[in-house]
């Protein structure tokens, strides 16, 4: 038996369809086949049924449908509590086998073309076409409706990734045809277009979807549109594959069998990813090898590589967690789209790299365990780990123990770094030096470079040094030991200066840095040459430049180790540095749109290099991780005001690109810290800030219980304005769960705390909330008065932001009392200013308003387009507040345009 809804309902048993009966009875099996496997209650099916007027029989009517379609449908239709459920399997409903086809296509990239049409060949027209519309089935319908559509845009970027970009053209134009205003369809057909070499026409289709945007909703196209556009005009692929890793080094030598083995194992077919793995001790040369092997494989990974330094030797190896969330970044996973769980985390990486070919990087790894997270499940993509130790676990990796050089390789490298003619010249001394240095390839660089520094030194000299010390240096071919007194040779030949600096950068933890931090951990302007002296002795690496092109360093974990041993106690140097990150984040946070909430310290002007902050956007994104460091250096120092004070500070943009992950780690970590010094303010702030992500994730109780805590802190600690935000999030908590009346109490008492304590940002925002409970309410009059109120008191502030989010309450407002040319004009107006501020979350939110506002005006089609837009950036940044609004709205767009038959594809 089977049961299909996408097209007329339909009931086959025994290869035939069979009678249903009339529409009453049709319908009610169409309901519980849309809610299938899930109760259905008594009142919700005669409410579906009868959404007007309802017979006196209404449900004796409902039994006897029951019992006739029993007939038909045998022990699949139960009772259930006071209602029924229809228990179907997969094969059984086709819009469940619709879904399980399109999960196993993301499963297997081998095969996804093929699901991906098998799923389409399910569909026979709109679903249910045949029984008249009911709005309790909308938002089921619109939700298989989307889904379909994504299946189909799947199915043709699988084509042209293919090679199938001609046959996919046509099929592309007459979806964009029919969503005219899908930007996505759009950018396919560019990059279609492209790929056949119709650059002339590819530019044309971008150039009328930027006029159609621009001339009827307003709107400029987004950056994934612009950037299929900007690559037909640079000529080269579109969508760039991410290419992570580091530079490879110009004096590789040697390791000819080494390199040959694993690019073997790289390139050889397999039912999963391959795995190779570089094992050996500190200083052996893994990852210079590693690094050398992934660029000679590149071109096997067309879809590009990613490298990961996992920390392996750090007193704290790196979680697979958190690995995982910087992985997901890269493929613009940001906030709540992130899952909580490890599990649920690893099985979205592999869903990003079904169907791709990539090559993965995970250098210094601490354990099996470490890395199994974070390995591909696609046969198309390959892994390289360095360890060191032997990863014998690794189920199928191949792997590679390096030992010290050969010593005709040893003298190699020392060539290449101190020079070809020197080396030749004094063959005797060289191979002594190789050999004092036990073939390291670490030791070697290190004397190498103590050489190519030092152009007055003969071969013999340096011989002669190593002998004196030769008491270690016979200990470089054995474990740790070997490679700390490689460090001390190097370190040794520092000026005074640059040992000062060497020792401190280790305070700095094991994070990249900026280079201007010198100066301040110094308190010596000027002092920023010192960092090339560092990267010449190989004691410190150098990063290249970050999105804003500062220069970034990074100090090898086992060298900040063993310069954490020189340093001492430098609470001084450390404290001076994290002050002068945070009125870097702080002045950067100023810059950008207010969050309500948040407490952003007041802070004293430091020397700092504030021109850096031109762009804070650009700043707080090139900084993200350090200052994430940042906090957790303060916190392990007990530094508990500026380790609550950084976290803070980087809330407004945390807030602005959804990293909530990186809000509610770095308010944790600070959170310990402020508890254990007993610092209550910082604490209040902290719990306020942890609990509004939860209210982002919709976490409504433990949100609630986060902003109590907080009010009770801020009250005992006499901070009014604090005190305010909290209780007005506790209003928040309850307008999202439609308690409009007590959440009207609290909007209040917020009120009269914030205007106590004069924070007008903040009092803007209530007034604007108390203008949505009075909307929810029904009371339209006085929500026009709050709600104007408030949009007038943000622009008096320059609060665009807030300006935004309230001309989104008054386009609602609008619609409510008909005055549908306000409607479009408010919401249209709200996008553009939210995109102008880059903040996605809330420009969704303004899409879904404005698409509203399209079809109050008699604009279906765009208004279908807009909200499908809103709900990618929803379903990607796992707002799960904002989705099931969009999808009503999605629906009504959907029943406005009333279109017939299948897509046109």
């Amino acid at each position: 038996m089977s049961v299909r809804l996408l097209g007329p309902l339909e009931v086959w048993r025994d290869g035939r369809a069979v009678s249903l009966g009339g529409v009453k009875q049709r319908s009610l099996l169409a309901h519980l086949a849309l809610h299938a496997n899930t109760g259905v209650s008594l009142d919700g099916l005669v409410e579906a049924l009868w959404p007007v007027s309802r017979p006196r029989s209404v449900v004796s009517n409902v039994r006897t449908y029951v019992w006739q379609l029993r007939q038909l449908l045998d022990e699949r239709l139960r009772t259930h509590g006071t209602g029924y459920v229809l228990d179907v399997a997969p094969q059984e409903l086709d819009a469940l086998l619709f879904d399980e086809v399109v999960a196993d296509a993301r499963r297997r990239p081998d095969a996804a073309l093929e699901l991906l049409r098998q799923a389409e060949s399910l569909w026979r027209g709109r679903p249910l076409e045949d029984l008249p519309g009911h709005d309790a089935w909308a938002p089921a319908i619109a939700r298989l409706e989307e889904a379909r559509l994504a299946a189909t845009e799947q199915r043709l970027a699988l084509q042209v990734a293919q090679g199938e970009g001609a046959a996919a053209i046509p099929q592309l134009r007459a979806l964009l045809a029919e969503h005219p205003y899908r930007e996505s369809v759009c950018g396919q057909l560019v990059v279609a277009l492209q790929q056949e070499n119709r650059r002339a026409e590819a530019l044309q289709v971008y150039a009328d979807m930027r006029e159609r945007l621009a001339g009827e909703l307003g709107l400029e196209p987004g950056p994934a549109l612009r950037e299929a556009q900007l690559a037909v005009l640079r000529d080269e692929p579109a969508g760039a594959p991410i290419r992570q890793l580091p530079p490879s080094v110009s004096d590789f030598c040697g390791r000819a069998q080494e390199v040959e083995a694993l690019v073997a194992a790289l390139r050889r077919g397999s039912v999963s990813a391959p795995v190779a793995g570089v094992t050996g001790a500190p200083g052996v040369g893994k990852s210079t090898l590693a690094i050398r092997v992934a660029h000679q494989v590149g071109d096997h990974f067309p879809d590009g590589q990613l490298y990961v330094d996992l920390g392996g030797t750090s007193e704290h190896p790196r979680d697979a967690s958190d690995v995982l969330t910087e992985l997901l970044h890269a493929f613009g996973i940001t906030g709540a789209g992130l899952p909580s769980q490890l599990a649920a985390r690893a099985a979205l990486y592999r869903s990003r790299l079904a169907g791709r070919r990539v090559l993965v990087v995970l250098d210094d790894a601490a354990s099996v365990s470490q890395v199994v997270p974070l390995l591909p499940a696609d046969s198309g993509c390959a892994v390289l780990v360095t360890s060191r130790r032997r990863l014998s676990e690794l189920p199928g990796a191949v792997q590679v123990e390096l030992h010290p050089f050969e010593p005709g390789e040893a003298v190699e490298l020392l060539a290449g770094i101190a020079g070809e003619d020197r080396v030749s010249a004094q063959p005797d001394e060289a191979a002594a030096i190789a050999l004092a240095c036990g073939h390291l390839p670490l030791a070697i660089r290190v004397a190498g470079a103590r050489l190519a520094g030092r152009s007055g030194w003969s071969m013999q000299v340096l011989r002669e040094r190593l002998v004196d010390e030769s008491t270690r240096l016979r200990e470089l071919s054995s474990g740790e030991l070997a490679v700390r007194a490689s460090f001390d040779l190097s370190v040794r030949q520092l000026t005074a200066q640059e040992f000062d600096a060497f020792v401190r950068l280790s305070l700095l933890g094991p994070h990249d840095f900026p280079g201007w931090v010198v100066e301040t951990l110094l308190d010596e302007p000027g002092s920023e040459h010192l960092l090339d002296g560092l990267v010449d002795a190989n004691l410190l690496e150098s990063c290249g430049a970050d999105g804003i092109g500062q220069p970034r360093y990074r100090l090898h974990d086992l060298l900040r180790c063993h310069a954490l041993e020189l340093a001492g106690s430098l609470p001084d140097a450390l404290e001076r540095t994290l002050r002068a990150w945070l009125w870097l984040a702080v002045t950067a946070a100023h810059r950008l749109p207010v969050t309500f909430g948040t407490t952003i310290a007041a802070v004293d002007r430091v020397r700092a290099p504030e021109h850096l902050l031109a762009d804070p956007v650009a700043w707080f994104e090139a900084e993200r991780r350090t200052l994430c460091g940042a906090v957790d250096v303060a916190a392990a120092a007990g530094l508990d005001e500026l380790a609550w004070q950084l976290a803070a500070a980087c809330v407004p943009f945390f807030d602005l690109h959804s990293h909530y992950e990186d809000w509610a780690r770095t308010h944790t970590r600070a959170l310990q810290c402020v508890r254990a010094a007993g610092n209550r303010a910082g604490e209040a702030a902290l719990l306020r800030g942890l609990a509004q992500v939860h209210i982002y994730r919709n976490e409504f109780s433990e949100a609630e219980r986060g902003m109590l805590a907080a009010q009770e802190l801020y009250r005992v600690v006499g901070d009014e304005r604090g005190e305010g935000t909290a209780v007005a999030g506790i209003g928040v908590v309850h307008r999202l769960r439609a308690e409009y009346e007590r959440s009207m109490d609290f909007y209040v008492e917020a009120l009269r705390l914030l205007e106590s304590a004069g924070d007008l940002h903040s009092v803007a925002h209530v007034r604007a909330s108390i203008g949505a409970v009075f909307g929810a309410l029904g009371s339209l009059e006085e929500a026009r008065e709050w709600l104007t109120d408030a949009r007038q008191l943000a622009a008096d502030l320059g609060d665009a932001h807030r300006e935004a989010l309230v001309l989104v309450r008054l386009s609602a407002l609008y619609r409510s009392t008909g005055e549908h040319e306000e409607e479009l004009v408010s919401a249209r107006r709200a996008v553009t200013i939210l995109m102008g501020l880059t903040d996605e979350r809330c420009t969704a939110f303004a899409q879904v308003e404005l698409a509203e506002a399209l079809l109050s005006n008699g604009h279906p089609q765009a208004a279908h387009d807009l909200v499908q837009q809103a709900l990618e950036t929803y379903r990607r940044t796992g707002n799960r507040e904002g989705e099931p609004a969009a999808l009503r709205t999605l629906a009504r767009a959907a029943g406005a345009l009333s279109r017939p038959g299948t897509l046109a594809v």
